[in-house]
């Protein structure tokens, strides 16, 4: 997938049967590659949707040889990677609805996106606030030890963030690990650490979305999805906050949605809001 730049992304794409009835972008959670959706993908092509899924740069079959060296940040991801899956989306399926499942990261992005009005609806899932005052207890327990100490000296040494040898995130871009760290010790989270006029895109998103999230996890607090899609301050979102036992299941956490076994339970959610008429303002659900 071609950016502006004459960079390269690499991407998949799930063909249903038949006619589309939509494009479903799948955008990853940081340092997930889109092989971790797959599955998903394949589920939502079997439900007529054509499913694009796509890697970062720097990440999965998108990132070089090295990363030491290679440029790029989370800013240069929304702006020209998710834009360019936006808009392959709509050049191959124009005329039909286009809708964004954000995870984590993924959900956090739109602010950015310059295209983003394309999307007609948004799926976010496990998003939330990365500020570290707001992440899960288990999480904010050993937050400040890599934001203080492994990022800042793993980077210095490797040149890149060598997540796959510390067992955290996943190997990340020098400049993608230095911005996501000041967004993550900044109060407002990216707003915050990027300024107003930041701030104003994210309150001038007014695309409709479904705020999943849930109880289990070990990274998002309520209190962090609520923050996070509060910046998306004219956008009509509806919340709903999911336990295990909801389900029938001992655990969900920050990753568990997109596992096969939530084919039945989990993933219509997604798409049953996605093809709902109206949606109320907000609404607050169980949060």
């Amino acid at each position: 997938m071609a950016l502006d730049n004459g960079q390269a992304i690499a991407a998949h794409v799930y063909e249903p049967e038949g006619t589309p009835r939509a494009s479903a972008i799948v955008s990853c959670a940081m340092g997930v590659t889109q092989r971790f959706y797959s599955l998903f993908a394949q589920w939502l092509a079997s439900q007529g949707y054509r499913a694009i899924t796509f890697d970062y740069r720097g990440i999965g079959l998108s990132a070089p040889r090295s990363l030491r060296g290679f440029e790029v940040d989370v800013i240069g991801w929304a702006r020209q990677d998710c834009a360019a899956a936006i808009n392959y989306a709509r050049e191959k399926l124009p005329g039909k609805p286009l809708y964004w499942i954000g995870h984590s990261l993924g959900g956090q992005l739109l602010g950015l996106i310059p295209n983003r009005e394309q999307i007609d609806r948004v799926v976010t899932i496990a998003t939330g606030s990365g500020y570290w005052r707001q992440n899960s207890w288990r999480t904010k327990r050993i937050v400040w030890w890599l934001w203080f100490v492994v990022a800042p000296l793993a980077t210095k040494l490797f040149g890149y963030f060598p997540g796959k040898r510390i067992r955290k995130v996943g190997d990340l871009p020098k400049g993608v690990i230095a911005q996501w760290r000041r967004w993550c010790l900044t109060r407002d989270y990216v707003v915050g650490a990027e300024g107003e006029a930041v701030r104003a895109a994210y309150a001038s998103v007014r695309i409709p979305m479904l705020a999943l999230s849930f109880t289990d996890d070990e990274m998002m607090s309520a209190q962090a999805v609520r923050s996070m899609h509060a910046l998306y301050a004219a956008a009509p979102v509806e919340y709903r906050r999911i336990a295990p036992h909801d389900v029938g299941v001992p655990r969900i956490g920050h990753f568990g949605f997109f596992r096969p076994e939530f084919a039945q339970t989990l993933w219509p959610i997604a798409t049953e809001w996605l093809e709902r008429d109206g949606i109320e303002r907000r609404c607050g659900r169980d949060m």
